[in-house]
């Protein structure tokens, strides 16, 4: 852990610089980008200013992609490419930035529906041997009543309707799931899945836990969150690029033990920072005020944090934080934070530690917008506690006494500078952590231009040599 909050720069100096590779076929760029799709869906909207938002590993593409679109359609074409948080989420920020007035989405995607913009994905289309992709199934469910729903990453959903023609008439009980970018229209059916951009419909008598799950893709995010979602399902995986399948042999309940380790050391935190790890994700901002007034609700202090990308190092700053939630799309909420000097957990984990009425049901939650109002697996907050007469709770972790009792919002704030705050309605005392009081007062502003203020002044030769031991420095040594 020591490598990530510091290093000496020698892995950067040694490291080799190679040209960017186009990642799409040469002879196949338009297909591979579907330039006709593209180009109809900024035509048919009128756009005038389209902003393309490329992944790092397809952003050697983006330049001709660009000059083609542009000769197609008349718009101008703006690249984005180091996007503010995951490339598989839209940047609307920067898109808006550019005064775009819709945004062209290329490589993976979490699909997660957007606040502002008009978004087109264009996945780029993975080949894929549907050949030996359905010879693994067969090897992998033998029996033909199996029940069986078949997902797939976003690069591979072309060729869903080929594997079903071939699947579908050996399986009677097979369900392919469909992809769904942003809100489907009207209400949910009985008995229909609607999760991370996936749609089916479930028609056993015993709902999704009689069938298993078989994931088209490489090993990654997308898979883990699948798994932990509905970890009541056996899944088995087919890996296009090794051409092999398996059943998965992660232990879905060792990472939900893990995860619920988490959730108590929420329990425990007393300061709660809030991570924002999306900007485009439609809710996010009812569910930071959500959190927020849960963790006031709950006798915890919270900070709102933008950091971009969340790293150790990042986080390492906050040492008065005892815990961070990560406000994230589905698929990058769930960050392994071992590695990081405090734990970062999703908002459902902190729902569970701070919502009595929440309670633990086997289900794992890892779509924000499934905790608000009005949303599926919304909770209301039970009504207030006074102190006295709440249940006394033991820490697990510490072993020490904590109150796990919600208390009324507070009526009116006290200066930062008090270190005694009445916790609730009873007039009970609670000492306020001066860290927690000194992190409440900081605050970054970064570069400022200044302009008019700085004198103009001609540039003159600077010190030269390395810190240790500058040239001028080695004279008198």
């Amino acid at each position: 852990m020591a490598a990530a909050f510091s290093s000496d720069g020698e892995a950067a100096l040694r490291r080799e610089l190679r040209a960017a590779v186009a990642a799409a076929p040469r002879g196949d760029l338009d297909g591979f980008y579907e330039m006709d799709r593209a180009a109809a869906f900024v035509r048919d909207g009128g756009f005038r200013k389209v902003a393309l938002q490329f992944p790092d590993e397809l952003l050697a593409d983006a330049v001709e992609v660009a000059a083609r679109m542009e000769a197609a359609t008349g718009a101008e074409m703006y690249v984005l490419g180091d996007t503010t948080y995951g490339s598989c989420c839209v940047d609307e920020v920067a898109a808006e930035h550019a005064g775009a007035e819709a945004v062209l989405h290329y490589g993976p995607a979490c699909l997660s529906p957007c606040r502002k913009l008009p978004v087109l994905h264009i996945f780029g289309q993975q080949p894929l041997d549907v050949g030996r992709c359905t010879e693994a199934f067969r090897e992998l469910y033998p029996e033909r009543q199996s029940r069986v729903v078949v997902l797939s990453d976003v690069v591979y959903a072309h060729a869903m309707g080929e594997l079903e023609q071939q699947l579908c008439p050996e399986y009677p009980n097979i369900i392919f799931s469909k992809l769904v970018c942003g809100d489907p229209p009207g209400p949910a059916v009985p008995g229909e899945e609607r999760k991370f951009g996936r749609q089916f419909l479930v028609e056993a008598a015993g709902g999704l836990q009689d069938y298993a799950m078989f994931y088209v893709g490489v090993e990654g995010l997308a898979l883990t969150s699948f798994m932990l979602t509905w970890n009541r399902c056996p899944f088995s995986s087919f890996n296009p690029i090794t051409g092999c399948g398996r059943h998965e042999t992660l232990n879905v309940n060792r990472a939900l033990m893990r995860r619920l380790y988490l959730v108590e050391q929420a329990r425990d935190a007393g300061v709660v920072g809030i991570l924002v790890g999306t900007l485009g994700v439609a809710g996010y901002l009812t569910v930071l005020q959500h959190l927020r007034e849960l963790l006031c609700r709950a006798g915890k202090r919270s900070y709102t944090l933008a950091v971009g990308k969340p790293n150790p190092a990042k986080l390492a700053n906050f040492l008065e934080v005892d815990i961070f939630v990560l406000v994230a799309c589905a698929q990058n909420s769930l960050l392994d934070s071992s590695d990081f000097f405090r734990p970062v957990v999703t908002p459902y984990e902190l729902e569970l530690a701070c919502n009595p009425a929440r309670e633990w049901t086997g289900d794992f939650l890892t779509d924000f917008r499934d905790l608000l109002p009005g949303a599926c697996a919304h909770v209301e907050l039970p009504p207030a506690v006074p102190a006295a007469e709440a249940v006394p709770d033991v820490s697990l972790i510490t072993g020490k006494m904590r109150a796990t009792h919600l208390c009324d919002p507070p009526t009116s704030q006290l200066p930062p500078s008090t270190t005694l705050t009445c916790r609730d309605q009873t007039r009970a005392l609670a000492e306020i952590s001066p860290a927690a009081s000194f992190l409440e007062s900081r605050s970054w502003r970064g570069l400022e231009q200044q302009l008019g203020q700085t004198p103009v002044s001609k540039a003159v030769q600077g010190r030269r040599g390395i810190a240790i031991a500058y040239e001028d420095e080695g004279c008198e040594q």
